[in-house]
């Protein structure tokens, strides 16, 4: 057990258990830079190594942790996002109409984003404020939000606990694969909306008609 004391979260974990776990999993997802997938990972190790935590309770308590956070950010984005950018996007050429497209992607694509952002480091604590700012459908982004938790607290922390701190060998890499998908995806869509620019700006004036709200 010598390898928990050089972390950094492995006294939080220790002393404070199930709360340690959950708060730090919550400000992460809400938007803080936290390390919560470490919390995860070394709280199931410390339960799988020493038996004084119950595997299913860090399950709960990450998974809940993880939706309560992503939900305070979608709420924050939906609520302040959108009206700061209406108001200084021009500043970062964002109009008007750039504004309404990305609404209109992220209604094609949020759900995706949602999910698997949270098996991205980099999106993990953004992707549901973003999802907030181009105001994804509430009732999409609970669903993928939901899913997206549960799925990652349930994968990361019985891998965690049944395999140790191998699983880091294994979600290194799967983070980083996640990572290149979202970084050239984001690029070709990038591309693509440069191309396809006045036909996306109609087909999101089509689906999303009126001003932004």
């Amino acid at each position: 057990m010598s390898f928990l004391h050089d972390l950094p979260i492995a006294d939080l974990i220790a002393h404070y258990g199930y709360l340690a776990i959950f708060l730090i999993i919550t400000l992460e997802s809400a938007g803080v830079p936290m390390p919560g997938e470490t919390a995860l990972i070394s709280s199931a190790v410390y339960a799988g190594s020493t038996g004084e935590l119950n595997i299913g309770l860090i399950i709960a308590a990450a998974a809940s942790a993880a939706i309560l956070g992503d939900n305070l950010g979608y709420w924050a984005g939906r609520r302040w996002g959108m009206p700061l950018l209406l108001r200084h996007g021009h500043l970062i050429a964002l109009d008007h109409g750039r504004l309404k497209l990305g609404q209109y992607l992220f209604r094609e694509h949020g759900g995706k984003i949602v999910f698997f952002g949270r098996f991205t480091a980099m999106l993990r604590a953004y992707a549901a404020l973003l999802a907030g700012v181009n105001r994804l459908d509430a009732r999409r982004f609970l669903l993928f939000n939901g899913l997206g938790g549960l799925a990652w607290a349930g994968s990361m922390g019985l891998g965690s606990y049944f395999c140790g701190r191998s699983i880091e060998k294994i979600a290194g890499p799967v983070g980083l694969a996640l990572l290149a998908v979202v970084i050239f995806g984001g690029l070709a869509l990038w591309l693509f909306v440069r191309r396809h620019e006045a036909r996306l700006l109609a087909q999101a004036e089509a689906a999303i008609p009126g001003p932004l709200g």
